[in-house]
């Protein structure tokens, strides 16, 4: 059986990103064109479509991490704040309310529940990224045959 750990996590995320937009499972919040991804970044992402990466990120995140709280997910998405004059660069921590926001949807969505310690996958989050999985080593087979091992 072909799981998340057996794919490339950039072709995943991409994936996910499109299903995710697809079938409407996380909607677009109305102000998140208008938010940076955290204090350490200077502008807004230019992405159009990169409030779906980011939660299609944070899916895959939960189901290798899970149970995870919101602030560890925040220094995961977290970065390098480069401050005013010679003052040397520290790290800050993301956005939370981005991650909270993605959290609620994907719980009402049945893909993610609360547990003690965070947010932990569900069984239908769990196959549904399964199958992602299994769709894109198709492909990677199909590309290089010497993997049709692992399919």
């Amino acid at each position: 059986m072909v799981t998340v750990y057996d794919v490339p996590a950039d072709r995943l995320i991409k994936r996910t990103a499109e299903k995710l937009k697809e079938e409407g499972i996380v909607e677009k919040p109305e102000w998140i064109d208008f938010v940076k991804a955290g204090v350490h970044r200077e502008l807004p992402p230019t992405d159009s479509d990169w409030w779906y990466i980011r939660c299609a990120s944070l899916l895959r995140r939960i189901y290798i991490d899970g149970p995870v709280g919101v602030s560890r997910l925040r220094t995961y998405y977290g970065g390098r704040y480069r401050r005013k004059g010679t003052v040397p660069p520290r790290f800050a921590k993301g956005s939370g309310s981005i991650i909270r926001e993605a959290l609620q949807q994907f719980e009402k969505a049945g893909l993610v529940k609360k547990v003690e310690g965070g947010r932990a996958i569900t069984p239908k989050g769990q196959s549904y990224l399964d199958n992602i999985a299994y769709e894109i080593m198709k492909e990677l087979v199909k590309e290089r045959p010497e993997l049709s091992k692992y399919c």
